[in-house]
């Protein structure tokens, strides 16, 4: 899956760490339905916590946005993060008796707060460009991953969340993440990207990005039991 230009470039100078987050145990045995129920509620409700977090650090792209447009799409996505991504988790969550008050009141894991923490870091200390490639492993990550787990017929106890990040809407996001990312490129350092002082800022960023990645679904694991599947 290309989205776009630089995330390609991104994503290959990450090297083995990248295999390693989209197809991590977690996410086999999600789109396998054997995922614990547990495991899967422990994550949603980390996730509940870490969207805050992205959607704070979407506002903040607003106020390092060079254009117009891209204040736009940054604040397009505010909107979309606070009114249709976390409605996701309140809704699953629900169905199993967790309200949206407990969602607000649960604390955040040490994985939460180290991978949100280093996104509003990139944000705070870099540009728009540093910040959208933090940003980048979640937004096509789960992309990625949710496109094979749909295109490969995975269903079961996990259908809703498989079909939100691999259906068109999702998709269109990520090609739209995709571009804004090469015009912030193109305008802050032109092409080859690959030839600026700032890629191995860049590369290395987006690397540690994927890593935290990686240790968000770890914790998923840990909190659950893998000889406790998930009923259908």
């Amino acid at each position: 899956m290309s989205y776009g230009h630089l995330f390609p470039r991104l994503r290959s100078a990450a090297g083995p760490v990248w295999p390693a987050y989209v197809g991590h145990p977690f996410v086999t045995s999600l789109g396998e339905g054997s995922l614990p129920r547990d495991a899967f509620l422990g994550y949603l409700v980390q996730d509940y916590l870490f969207l805050r977090h992205f959607s704070r650090a979407w506002a903040l792209a607003v106020t390092k946005a060079e254009t117009l447009e891209e204040m736009r799409y940054a604040a397009a996505a505010v909107h979309a993060l606070l009114n249709d991504e976390m409605a996701l988790h309140v809704r699953l969550c629900a169905r199993v008796g967790i309200g949206e008050d407990a969602l607000e009141s649960a604390e955040e894991r040490l994985e939460t707060l180290a991978y949100t923490r280093f996104v509003m870091d990139a944000g705070h200390m870099g540009d728009f460009l540093d910040l959208l490639v933090a940003l980048a492993p979640c937004v096509m990550g789960y992309g990625e991953i949710g496109l094979r787990l749909r295109s490969g017929g995975a269903g079961g106890p996990y259908a809703e969340w498989i079909e939100t990040y691999g259906g068109d809407a999702y998709q269109a996001l990520c090609h739209d993440v995709g571009r804004l990312m090469d015009s912030a490129a193109a305008r802050r350092i032109g092409a080859p990207v690959e030839d600026s002082p700032r890629w191995p800022s860049l590369a290395g960023r987006f690397r540690v990005a994927t890593v935290l990645e990686t240790r968000f679904w770890d914790m998923g694991l840990a909190m659950g039991d893998l000889a406790a599947p998930a009923e259908a």
